[in-house]
Protein backbone atom coordinates (compact mmCIF):
# COMPACT_ATOMS: atom_id res chain seq x y z
CA UNK A 1 0.00 0.00 0.00
CA UNK A 2 2.87 2.33 0.89
CA UNK A 3 4.52 1.53 -2.42
CA UNK A 4 1.32 2.36 -4.29
CA UNK A 5 1.04 5.72 -2.54
CA UNK A 6 4.56 6.65 -3.57
CA UNK A 7 4.35 5.49 -7.18
CA UNK A 8 0.85 5.25 -8.61
CA UNK A 9 -1.11 7.59 -6.36
CA UNK A 10 0.32 10.84 -7.83
CA UNK A 11 -0.54 9.68 -11.35
CA UNK A 12 -4.03 8.67 -10.25
CA UNK A 13 -4.44 12.10 -8.65
CA UNK A 14 -3.42 13.78 -11.89
CA UNK A 15 -6.02 11.78 -13.81
CA UNK A 16 -8.67 12.49 -11.15
CA UNK A 17 -7.99 16.23 -11.39
CA UNK A 18 -8.45 16.15 -15.18
CA UNK A 19 -11.80 14.38 -14.83
CA UNK A 20 -12.98 16.69 -12.05
CA UNK A 21 -12.04 19.78 -14.05
CA UNK A 22 -14.14 18.64 -16.98
CA UNK A 23 -17.29 18.71 -14.80
CA UNK A 24 -17.62 22.53 -14.60
CA UNK A 25 -17.67 22.89 -18.39
CA UNK A 26 -20.46 22.04 -20.87
CA UNK A 27 -20.66 18.52 -22.27
CA UNK A 28 -23.08 17.72 -25.10
CA UNK A 29 -25.56 20.31 -23.90
CA UNK A 30 -25.81 23.37 -21.65
CA UNK A 31 -24.11 23.06 -18.27
CA UNK A 32 -26.22 23.16 -15.07
CA UNK A 33 -24.95 26.08 -13.00
CA UNK A 34 -24.34 23.95 -9.91
CA UNK A 35 -21.59 22.04 -11.70
CA UNK A 36 -19.47 25.20 -11.73
CA UNK A 37 -18.64 24.50 -8.08
CA UNK A 38 -16.37 21.62 -9.11
CA UNK A 39 -13.88 24.18 -10.40
CA UNK A 40 -13.28 25.34 -6.82
CA UNK A 41 -11.62 22.06 -5.80
CA UNK A 42 -10.89 20.12 -9.00
CA UNK A 43 -7.20 21.07 -8.97
CA UNK A 44 -6.61 19.97 -5.37
CA UNK A 45 -5.55 16.39 -6.28
CA UNK A 46 -3.01 17.74 -8.76
CA UNK A 47 -1.60 20.31 -6.34
CA UNK A 48 -1.25 17.73 -3.57
CA UNK A 49 0.38 15.25 -5.94
CA UNK A 50 2.89 17.89 -7.00
CA UNK A 51 3.74 19.15 -3.53
CA UNK A 52 3.61 16.10 -1.26
CA UNK A 53 6.77 14.05 -0.97
CA UNK A 54 9.98 14.43 -2.92
CA UNK A 55 9.43 15.73 -6.45
CA UNK A 56 11.85 16.83 -9.12
CA UNK A 57 10.82 19.50 -11.63
CA UNK A 58 10.93 16.78 -14.26
CA UNK A 59 8.38 14.70 -12.36
CA UNK A 60 6.32 17.84 -11.81
CA UNK A 61 6.22 18.39 -15.56
CA UNK A 62 5.16 14.79 -16.16
CA UNK A 63 2.30 14.95 -13.66
CA UNK A 64 1.12 18.31 -14.96
CA UNK A 65 1.44 17.18 -18.57
CA UNK A 66 -0.63 14.04 -17.98
CA UNK A 67 -3.32 16.18 -16.38
CA UNK A 68 -3.25 18.74 -19.21
CA UNK A 69 -3.33 16.24 -22.08
CA UNK A 70 -6.24 14.30 -20.56
CA UNK A 71 -8.22 17.45 -19.79
CA UNK A 72 -7.81 18.84 -23.32
CA UNK A 73 -8.83 15.49 -24.82
CA UNK A 74 -11.98 15.47 -22.69
CA UNK A 75 -12.83 19.14 -23.13
CA UNK A 76 -12.08 19.32 -26.86
CA UNK A 77 -13.28 15.91 -28.00
CA UNK A 78 -15.36 17.84 -30.55
CA UNK A 79 -12.16 18.36 -32.58
CA UNK A 80 -12.22 14.69 -33.50
CA UNK A 81 -15.94 14.69 -34.34
CA UNK A 82 -15.70 17.83 -36.47
CA UNK A 83 -12.73 16.62 -38.47
CA UNK A 84 -14.21 13.17 -38.89
CA UNK A 85 -17.36 14.59 -40.46
CA UNK A 86 -16.10 17.60 -42.36
CA UNK A 87 -12.32 17.40 -42.63
CA UNK A 88 -12.07 14.98 -45.57
CA UNK A 89 -9.50 13.08 -43.54
CA UNK A 90 -8.31 9.49 -43.98
CA UNK A 91 -9.27 6.90 -41.31
CA UNK A 92 -7.71 7.43 -37.87
CA UNK A 93 -6.50 10.94 -38.82
CA UNK A 94 -9.15 12.74 -36.68
CA UNK A 95 -8.07 10.76 -33.62
CA UNK A 96 -4.43 11.53 -34.31
CA UNK A 97 -5.26 15.21 -34.79
CA UNK A 98 -7.06 15.35 -31.42
CA UNK A 99 -4.10 13.62 -29.79
CA UNK A 100 -1.63 16.04 -31.37
CA UNK A 101 -3.82 18.99 -30.39
CA UNK A 102 -3.92 17.75 -26.79
CA UNK A 103 -0.19 17.01 -26.67
CA UNK A 104 0.56 20.59 -27.68
CA UNK A 105 -1.93 22.37 -25.42
CA UNK A 106 -1.14 20.03 -22.54
CA UNK A 107 2.35 21.53 -22.44
CA UNK A 108 1.04 24.55 -20.54
CA UNK A 109 -0.14 22.35 -17.68
CA UNK A 110 3.16 20.50 -17.86
CA UNK A 111 5.07 23.75 -17.40
CA UNK A 112 2.73 24.65 -14.53
CA UNK A 113 3.72 21.42 -12.76
CA UNK A 114 7.41 21.94 -13.49
CA UNK A 115 7.47 25.52 -12.23
CA UNK A 116 5.38 24.80 -9.15
CA UNK A 117 7.70 21.99 -8.05
CA UNK A 118 10.77 24.11 -8.84
CA UNK A 119 9.45 26.93 -6.63
CA UNK A 120 8.62 24.45 -3.88
CA UNK A 121 12.10 22.94 -3.98
CA UNK A 122 13.64 26.40 -3.72
CA UNK A 123 11.33 28.02 -1.21
CA UNK A 124 8.87 25.55 0.29
CA UNK A 125 5.21 24.71 -0.11
CA UNK A 126 3.97 27.98 1.36
CA UNK A 127 5.44 30.12 -1.41
CA UNK A 128 4.65 27.49 -4.06
CA UNK A 129 0.95 27.55 -3.23
CA UNK A 130 0.94 31.36 -3.07
CA UNK A 131 2.55 31.41 -6.53
CA UNK A 132 0.16 28.88 -8.06
CA UNK A 133 -2.53 31.42 -9.14
CA UNK A 134 0.11 33.69 -10.67
CA UNK A 135 1.71 30.86 -12.62
CA UNK A 136 -1.64 29.53 -13.83
CA UNK A 137 -2.82 32.90 -15.15
CA UNK A 138 0.57 33.57 -16.77
CA UNK A 139 0.33 30.28 -18.65
CA UNK A 140 -3.28 30.97 -19.69
CA UNK A 141 -2.05 34.24 -21.14
CA UNK A 142 0.72 32.37 -22.97
CA UNK A 143 -1.85 29.96 -24.42
CA UNK A 144 -3.85 32.88 -25.82
CA UNK A 145 -0.80 34.60 -27.32
CA UNK A 146 1.59 31.81 -28.35
CA UNK A 147 -0.63 29.01 -29.65
CA UNK A 148 -3.73 31.26 -29.95
CA UNK A 149 -6.09 28.69 -28.45
CA UNK A 150 -7.53 30.21 -25.24
CA UNK A 151 -10.42 27.73 -25.33
CA UNK A 152 -12.28 27.18 -22.05
CA UNK A 153 -9.90 28.97 -19.73
CA UNK A 154 -10.64 28.10 -16.13
CA UNK A 155 -12.59 31.28 -15.38
CA UNK A 156 -15.26 30.51 -17.98
CA UNK A 157 -16.62 27.85 -15.62
CA UNK A 158 -18.05 30.70 -13.48
CA UNK A 159 -20.02 32.51 -16.20
CA UNK A 160 -23.25 31.78 -14.29
CA UNK A 161 -21.93 33.10 -10.98
CA UNK A 162 -23.37 36.61 -10.68
CA UNK A 163 -21.16 37.44 -7.68
CA UNK A 164 -17.79 36.36 -9.05
CA UNK A 165 -18.30 37.69 -12.57
CA UNK A 166 -18.36 41.22 -11.16
CA UNK A 167 -14.59 40.92 -11.29
CA UNK A 168 -14.52 40.33 -15.06
CA UNK A 169 -15.08 43.98 -16.13
CA UNK A 170 -11.83 44.74 -14.30
CA UNK A 171 -9.60 41.73 -14.91
CA UNK A 172 -11.27 39.84 -17.72
CA UNK A 173 -11.75 36.11 -17.40
CA UNK A 174 -8.21 35.85 -15.98
CA UNK A 175 -9.30 37.29 -12.64
CA UNK A 176 -11.79 34.46 -12.21
CA UNK A 177 -9.11 31.89 -13.06
CA UNK A 178 -6.87 33.49 -10.42
CA UNK A 179 -9.57 33.20 -7.74
CA UNK A 180 -10.29 29.58 -8.59
CA UNK A 181 -6.65 28.49 -8.42
CA UNK A 182 -6.18 30.47 -5.19
CA UNK A 183 -9.04 28.60 -3.48
CA UNK A 184 -7.74 25.27 -4.81
CA UNK A 185 -4.35 26.17 -3.34
CA UNK A 186 -5.99 27.04 0.00
CA UNK A 187 -7.70 23.65 0.10
CA UNK A 188 -4.45 21.92 -0.83
CA UNK A 189 -2.71 23.79 2.00
CA UNK A 190 -5.30 22.36 4.38
CA UNK A 191 -4.16 18.88 3.37
CA UNK A 192 -0.43 19.61 3.46
CA UNK A 193 -0.04 21.47 6.75
CA UNK A 194 1.78 19.61 9.53
CA UNK A 195 -0.48 20.75 12.35
CA UNK A 196 -3.93 19.20 12.62
CA UNK A 197 -5.29 22.42 14.13
CA UNK A 198 -3.83 24.44 11.26
CA UNK A 199 -5.35 22.03 8.74
CA UNK A 200 -8.79 22.37 10.31
CA UNK A 201 -8.54 26.16 10.31
CA UNK A 202 -7.41 26.27 6.70
CA UNK A 203 -10.17 23.95 5.53
CA UNK A 204 -12.75 25.89 7.54
CA UNK A 205 -11.64 29.13 5.85
CA UNK A 206 -11.85 27.44 2.45
CA UNK A 207 -15.32 26.16 3.32
CA UNK A 208 -16.52 29.66 4.17
CA UNK A 209 -15.16 30.97 0.88
CA UNK A 210 -16.89 28.14 -0.97
CA UNK A 211 -20.20 29.10 0.63
CA UNK A 212 -19.71 32.73 -0.36
CA UNK A 213 -18.90 31.65 -3.92
CA UNK A 214 -21.99 29.46 -4.01
CA UNK A 215 -24.14 32.50 -3.18
CA UNK A 216 -23.28 33.84 -6.62
CA UNK A 217 -25.34 31.04 -8.16
CA UNK A 218 -28.52 32.17 -6.40
CA UNK A 219 -28.03 35.94 -6.50
CA UNK A 220 -29.97 37.40 -9.42
CA UNK A 221 -27.89 39.68 -11.67
CA UNK A 222 -29.16 43.06 -12.84
CA UNK A 223 -31.59 43.03 -15.76
CA UNK A 224 -31.12 46.14 -17.90
CA UNK A 225 -34.10 47.11 -20.02
CA UNK A 226 -34.12 46.48 -23.77
CA UNK A 227 -34.73 49.54 -25.91
CA UNK A 228 -34.41 48.17 -29.46
CA UNK A 229 -35.37 45.07 -31.46
CA UNK A 230 -33.24 42.85 -33.68
CA UNK A 231 -34.31 40.03 -35.98
CA UNK A 232 -31.68 37.28 -35.98
CA UNK A 233 -32.08 34.73 -38.76
CA UNK A 234 -31.14 31.10 -38.20
CA UNK A 235 -31.16 29.40 -41.63
CA UNK A 236 -30.03 25.96 -40.37
CA UNK A 237 -28.13 25.20 -43.57
CA UNK A 238 -26.18 22.00 -44.06
CA UNK A 239 -22.53 23.00 -43.69
CA UNK A 240 -21.53 20.22 -46.06
CA UNK A 241 -24.04 21.01 -48.81
CA UNK A 242 -23.26 24.42 -50.27
CA UNK A 243 -23.49 23.25 -53.87
CA UNK A 244 -27.28 23.25 -53.83
CA UNK A 245 -27.26 27.01 -53.65
CA UNK A 246 -25.81 27.33 -57.11
CA UNK A 247 -28.99 26.02 -58.75
CA UNK A 248 -31.31 28.96 -59.64
CA UNK A 249 -34.38 27.33 -58.09
CA UNK A 250 -32.66 26.62 -54.80
CA UNK A 251 -31.20 30.10 -54.70
CA UNK A 252 -34.59 31.75 -55.11
CA UNK A 253 -36.17 29.48 -52.52
CA UNK A 254 -33.58 30.28 -49.86
CA UNK A 255 -33.50 33.98 -50.61
CA UNK A 256 -37.31 34.06 -50.47
CA UNK A 257 -37.10 32.46 -47.04
CA UNK A 258 -34.47 35.02 -46.05
CA UNK A 259 -36.73 37.90 -47.12
CA UNK A 260 -39.84 36.50 -45.41
CA UNK A 261 -38.14 35.92 -42.04
CA UNK A 262 -36.35 39.27 -42.07
CA UNK A 263 -39.70 41.04 -42.31
CA UNK A 264 -41.19 39.33 -39.24
CA UNK A 265 -41.37 41.85 -36.38
CA UNK A 266 -42.79 39.23 -33.96
CA UNK A 267 -41.51 35.74 -33.11
CA UNK A 268 -41.79 33.35 -30.15
CA UNK A 269 -38.69 32.83 -28.03
CA UNK A 270 -37.15 30.86 -25.17
CA UNK A 271 -36.57 33.01 -22.08
CA UNK A 272 -33.08 31.70 -21.47
CA UNK A 273 -30.72 29.07 -22.86
CA UNK A 274 -32.26 26.32 -25.02
CA UNK A 275 -32.51 22.81 -23.58
CA UNK A 276 -32.43 24.02 -19.98
CA UNK A 277 -36.15 24.00 -19.31
CA UNK A 278 -36.36 27.78 -19.63
CA UNK A 279 -39.85 29.11 -20.27
CA UNK A 280 -40.86 29.34 -23.91
CA UNK A 281 -43.85 30.35 -25.96
CA UNK A 282 -43.88 34.07 -25.25
CA UNK A 283 -43.63 36.40 -28.25
CA UNK A 284 -41.46 39.48 -28.70
CA UNK A 285 -42.56 42.22 -31.09
CA UNK A 286 -40.96 45.42 -32.22
CA UNK A 287 -42.60 48.37 -30.43
CA UNK A 288 -45.96 49.21 -31.95
CA UNK A 289 -45.64 46.28 -34.35
CA UNK A 290 -43.17 48.35 -36.36
CA UNK A 291 -39.92 47.39 -38.02
CA UNK A 292 -36.84 46.00 -36.31
CA UNK A 293 -33.79 48.15 -35.64
CA UNK A 294 -31.44 45.54 -37.15
CA UNK A 295 -31.61 42.32 -39.16
CA UNK A 296 -28.71 39.84 -39.09
CA UNK A 297 -27.86 36.83 -41.28
CA UNK A 298 -25.12 34.65 -39.75
CA UNK A 299 -21.87 33.26 -40.99
CA UNK A 300 -23.09 30.25 -42.96
CA UNK A 301 -22.20 27.90 -45.82
CA UNK A 302 -24.34 29.98 -48.22
CA UNK A 303 -22.09 31.19 -51.08
CA UNK A 304 -22.78 34.89 -50.54
CA UNK A 305 -20.02 36.56 -52.52
CA UNK A 306 -19.95 40.32 -52.27
CA UNK A 307 -19.18 40.50 -55.98
CA UNK A 308 -22.20 38.37 -56.97
CA UNK A 309 -24.94 40.50 -58.58
CA UNK A 310 -27.60 38.05 -57.35
CA UNK A 311 -26.44 38.54 -53.80
CA UNK A 312 -26.56 42.32 -54.07
CA UNK A 313 -30.08 42.14 -55.48
CA UNK A 314 -31.09 39.87 -52.62
CA UNK A 315 -29.74 42.35 -50.07
CA UNK A 316 -31.84 45.10 -51.60
CA UNK A 317 -34.93 42.88 -51.44
CA UNK A 318 -34.30 42.02 -47.79
CA UNK A 319 -33.62 45.65 -46.88
CA UNK A 320 -36.85 46.74 -48.58
CA UNK A 321 -38.89 44.05 -46.83
CA UNK A 322 -37.37 44.60 -43.38
CA UNK A 323 -36.93 48.37 -43.65
CA UNK A 324 -33.97 48.02 -41.30
CA UNK A 325 -30.16 47.93 -41.51
CA UNK A 326 -28.62 44.55 -42.26
CA UNK A 327 -25.50 42.74 -41.03
CA UNK A 328 -24.96 39.78 -43.34
CA UNK A 329 -22.32 37.06 -43.28
CA UNK A 330 -20.64 36.95 -46.69
CA UNK A 331 -17.41 36.41 -48.58
CA UNK A 332 -15.71 39.72 -49.22
CA UNK A 333 -13.47 40.11 -52.26
CA UNK A 334 -10.70 42.55 -53.05
CA UNK A 335 -8.20 42.73 -55.92
CA UNK A 336 -4.63 42.98 -54.69
CA UNK A 337 -2.54 45.03 -57.10
CA UNK A 338 0.67 43.82 -55.49
CA UNK A 339 0.17 40.14 -56.35
CA UNK A 340 -2.28 40.78 -59.21
CA UNK A 341 -4.85 38.41 -57.75
CA UNK A 342 -8.14 38.43 -55.86
CA UNK A 343 -8.20 38.11 -52.09
CA UNK A 344 -11.14 36.60 -50.21
CA UNK A 345 -12.26 37.38 -46.67
CA UNK A 346 -14.71 35.88 -44.21
CA UNK A 347 -16.79 39.02 -43.90
CA UNK A 348 -19.87 40.73 -42.53
CA UNK A 349 -21.44 43.14 -45.02
CA UNK A 350 -23.30 46.06 -43.46
CA UNK A 351 -26.24 47.55 -45.38
CA UNK A 352 -28.29 50.63 -44.54
CA UNK A 353 -30.87 52.38 -46.71
CA UNK A 354 -30.51 49.61 -49.26
CA UNK A 355 -26.82 50.45 -49.83
CA UNK A 356 -23.66 48.79 -48.55
CA UNK A 357 -22.06 51.12 -46.01
CA UNK A 358 -19.12 48.97 -45.01
CA UNK A 359 -17.69 45.54 -44.41
CA UNK A 360 -15.90 43.90 -41.52
CA UNK A 361 -13.30 41.32 -42.52
CA UNK A 362 -12.53 38.65 -39.97
CA UNK A 363 -9.10 39.19 -38.45
CA UNK A 364 -8.52 36.11 -36.31
CA UNK A 365 -8.95 33.14 -38.61
CA UNK A 366 -9.31 29.50 -37.52
CA UNK A 367 -6.09 27.55 -38.14
CA UNK A 368 -6.68 24.45 -40.29
CA UNK A 369 -10.27 25.65 -40.74
CA UNK A 370 -9.93 28.94 -42.61
CA UNK A 371 -6.27 28.78 -43.47
CA UNK A 372 -3.28 26.46 -43.11
CA UNK A 373 -0.58 28.05 -40.93
CA UNK A 374 3.07 27.76 -41.93
CA UNK A 375 2.09 26.38 -45.32
CA UNK A 376 5.69 26.15 -46.44
CA UNK A 377 6.44 23.65 -43.68
CA UNK A 378 3.00 22.04 -43.31
CA UNK A 379 2.51 21.38 -47.00
CA UNK A 380 1.05 17.95 -46.19
CA UNK A 381 -1.78 19.48 -44.12
CA UNK A 382 -3.66 20.47 -47.25
CA UNK A 383 -4.07 16.82 -48.17
CA UNK A 384 -5.29 15.97 -44.67
CA UNK A 385 -7.84 18.78 -44.44
CA UNK A 386 -9.47 18.85 -47.83
CA UNK A 387 -12.28 21.27 -46.90
CA UNK A 388 -10.12 23.97 -45.39
CA UNK A 389 -11.02 27.41 -46.72
CA UNK A 390 -8.30 29.84 -47.72
CA UNK A 391 -9.22 33.26 -46.44
CA UNK A 392 -7.08 36.35 -46.00
CA UNK A 393 -7.01 38.26 -42.73
CA UNK A 394 -8.80 41.52 -42.18
CA UNK A 395 -6.89 44.38 -40.61
CA UNK A 396 -9.31 46.78 -38.89
CA UNK A 397 -11.80 46.41 -36.04
CA UNK A 398 -14.41 48.66 -37.55
CA UNK A 399 -17.42 50.18 -35.82
CA UNK A 400 -20.53 50.94 -37.89
CA UNK A 401 -23.05 53.70 -37.19
CA UNK A 402 -26.61 52.50 -37.81
CA UNK A 403 -29.69 54.49 -36.78
CA UNK A 404 -27.49 56.75 -34.70
CA UNK A 405 -25.87 53.91 -32.69
CA UNK A 406 -22.46 52.26 -33.02
CA UNK A 407 -22.21 48.51 -33.67
CA UNK A 408 -19.15 46.29 -33.44
CA UNK A 409 -19.19 43.05 -35.44
CA UNK A 410 -16.99 40.00 -34.85
CA UNK A 411 -17.19 36.58 -36.45
CA UNK A 412 -17.33 33.09 -34.93
CA UNK A 413 -13.99 32.02 -33.37
CA UNK A 414 -13.08 35.63 -32.62
CA UNK A 415 -15.49 35.46 -29.66
CA UNK A 416 -12.92 33.48 -27.65
CA UNK A 417 -10.29 36.25 -27.81
CA UNK A 418 -11.19 38.65 -25.01
CA UNK A 419 -8.42 41.16 -25.68
CA UNK A 420 -9.52 41.48 -29.30
CA UNK A 421 -13.28 41.74 -28.75
CA UNK A 422 -12.86 44.44 -26.10
CA UNK A 423 -11.26 46.68 -28.74
CA UNK A 424 -14.65 47.13 -30.40
CA UNK A 425 -15.95 48.64 -27.15
CA UNK A 426 -12.83 50.77 -26.85
CA UNK A 427 -13.50 52.00 -30.41
CA UNK A 428 -16.97 53.13 -29.37
CA UNK A 429 -19.28 50.18 -30.13
CA UNK A 430 -22.45 50.39 -28.03
CA UNK A 431 -23.57 46.84 -28.87
CA UNK A 432 -21.84 43.75 -30.30
CA UNK A 433 -23.04 41.55 -33.17
CA UNK A 434 -21.49 38.08 -33.24
CA UNK A 435 -22.09 36.12 -36.45
CA UNK A 436 -21.20 32.43 -36.23
CA UNK A 437 -21.64 29.08 -37.93
CA UNK A 438 -21.51 26.46 -35.19
CA UNK A 439 -22.93 23.86 -37.56
CA UNK A 440 -19.42 22.46 -37.94
CA UNK A 441 -19.49 21.38 -34.30
CA UNK A 442 -22.59 19.19 -34.62
CA UNK A 443 -24.12 17.94 -31.36
CA UNK A 444 -20.93 18.16 -29.34
CA UNK A 445 -19.95 20.28 -26.37
CA UNK A 446 -18.43 22.99 -28.58
CA UNK A 447 -21.57 25.09 -29.34
CA UNK A 448 -22.31 25.38 -25.63
CA UNK A 449 -18.70 26.14 -24.72
CA UNK A 450 -18.62 28.75 -27.50
CA UNK A 451 -21.81 30.34 -26.14
CA UNK A 452 -20.36 30.64 -22.63
CA UNK A 453 -17.23 32.33 -23.93
CA UNK A 454 -19.37 34.84 -25.83
CA UNK A 455 -21.33 35.45 -22.63
CA UNK A 456 -18.08 36.32 -20.86
CA UNK A 457 -17.33 38.91 -23.56
CA UNK A 458 -20.65 40.59 -22.71
CA UNK A 459 -19.74 40.64 -19.02
CA UNK A 460 -16.21 41.95 -19.50
CA UNK A 461 -17.36 44.86 -21.64
CA UNK A 462 -20.88 45.31 -20.21
CA UNK A 463 -22.34 45.16 -23.69
CA UNK A 464 -25.38 43.48 -25.21
CA UNK A 465 -24.44 40.79 -27.73
CA UNK A 466 -26.67 39.81 -30.65
CA UNK A 467 -25.44 36.30 -31.34
CA UNK A 468 -26.68 35.09 -34.71
CA UNK A 469 -25.75 31.54 -35.74
CA UNK A 470 -26.49 29.20 -38.62
CA UNK A 471 -28.06 26.47 -36.48
CA UNK A 472 -27.81 27.61 -32.84
CA UNK A 473 -27.30 28.83 -30.26
CA UNK A 474 -28.91 32.01 -31.65
CA UNK A 475 -29.53 34.34 -28.71
CA UNK A 476 -29.48 37.82 -27.24
CA UNK A 477 -27.08 38.16 -24.30
CA UNK A 478 -27.36 41.06 -21.88
CA UNK A 479 -24.42 43.00 -20.36
CA UNK A 480 -24.39 40.66 -17.34
CA UNK A 481 -23.94 37.53 -19.44
CA UNK A 482 -27.54 36.33 -19.16
CA UNK A 483 -29.16 34.79 -22.23
CA UNK A 484 -32.36 36.79 -22.32
CA UNK A 485 -33.96 35.31 -25.44
CA UNK A 486 -33.08 32.44 -27.76
CA UNK A 487 -34.60 29.91 -30.18
CA UNK A 488 -34.20 26.13 -30.46
CA UNK A 489 -31.21 24.70 -32.29
CA UNK A 490 -31.30 22.73 -35.53
CA UNK A 491 -34.30 24.43 -37.06
CA UNK A 492 -34.76 27.12 -39.68
CA UNK A 493 -36.22 30.05 -37.80
CA UNK A 494 -35.74 33.65 -36.73
CA UNK A 495 -35.59 35.44 -33.41
CA UNK A 496 -37.10 38.88 -32.87
CA UNK A 497 -35.57 39.96 -29.58
CA UNK A 498 -34.93 43.03 -27.48
CA UNK A 499 -31.52 44.54 -26.81
CA UNK A 500 -30.02 47.83 -25.67
CA UNK A 501 -27.04 50.16 -25.99
CA UNK A 502 -24.20 51.01 -23.62
CA UNK A 503 -21.80 53.95 -23.94
CA UNK A 504 -19.51 53.53 -20.95
CA UNK A 505 -16.30 51.54 -21.16
CA UNK A 506 -15.18 49.11 -18.47
CA UNK A 507 -11.63 49.04 -17.15
CA UNK A 508 -11.10 45.84 -19.10
CA UNK A 509 -12.37 47.43 -22.32
CA UNK A 510 -9.72 50.12 -21.93
CA UNK A 511 -6.78 48.24 -20.39
CA UNK A 512 -7.29 44.73 -21.78
CA UNK A 513 -5.25 41.89 -20.29
CA UNK A 514 -3.36 44.13 -17.84
CA UNK A 515 -4.16 41.87 -14.88
CA UNK A 516 -2.87 38.80 -16.72
CA UNK A 517 0.29 40.64 -17.74
CA UNK A 518 0.88 41.66 -14.12
CA UNK A 519 0.55 38.01 -13.10
CA UNK A 520 3.03 37.04 -15.82
CA UNK A 521 5.53 39.73 -14.77
CA UNK A 522 5.26 38.75 -11.09
CA UNK A 523 5.74 35.09 -12.03
CA UNK A 524 8.88 35.84 -14.00
CA UNK A 525 10.15 38.12 -11.24
CA UNK A 526 9.62 35.39 -8.64
CA UNK A 527 11.40 32.78 -10.73
CA UNK A 528 14.36 35.06 -11.39
CA UNK A 529 14.57 36.01 -7.71
CA UNK A 530 14.57 32.38 -6.57
CA UNK A 531 17.10 31.40 -9.23
CA UNK A 532 19.49 34.13 -8.16
CA UNK A 533 19.01 33.21 -4.49
CA UNK A 534 20.09 29.66 -5.28
CA UNK A 535 20.44 27.23 -2.37
CA UNK A 536 21.19 30.10 0.00
CA UNK A 537 17.48 30.89 0.35
CA UNK A 538 16.73 30.17 4.04
CA UNK A 539 13.73 27.86 3.80
CA UNK A 540 13.44 24.64 5.74
CA UNK A 541 10.91 21.79 5.90
CA UNK A 542 9.74 22.24 2.30
CA UNK A 543 7.29 19.37 2.41
CA UNK A 544 5.09 20.46 5.31
CA UNK A 545 5.56 24.23 5.52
Amino acid sequence: MHRFSKTLAPWAASVAAAVLLELPFPWNGPMPAWRSLFAWFALVPLLVALLRGERTPRRGFQLGYLFGVLWVMLNCAWVRDTMMQYGDMPPAAPELLLLAFSLVLGLYSGFFGLLLVWVRNRAGNRLALAAAPLLWVALELAASRVTSVPWDQLGYSQVDNALLTQLAPWTGVYGLSFLLVALNALLAAGLLLASRTARVRMLALAGVLLLVAALGLVVAPARPAATATAVLLQPNLDVGGTGMWMAPGEWQSHIGDFVARAAQPCTPFIAGIPETGAAEGATHCAPGGGHADLVAWPESPAPFFESDARFQQALKAVAAAAQAPLVVGSIGTEFDETVKDWREFNSAEVVAGGQTVGRYDKIHLVPFGEYVPFQRFLFFARKLTGKVSRFDRGSERKVFVLNGHKYGVFICYEAVFADEVRQFARNGAEVFVNLSDDGWYGDTSAPWQHLNMARMRAIENRRWILRDTNNGVTAVIDPYGQVRQSIPRHMGSSLAAGYGFRNGRTFYSVAGDLFAWVCAILSVGLLVWLYRAGHRYPFQDKDRF
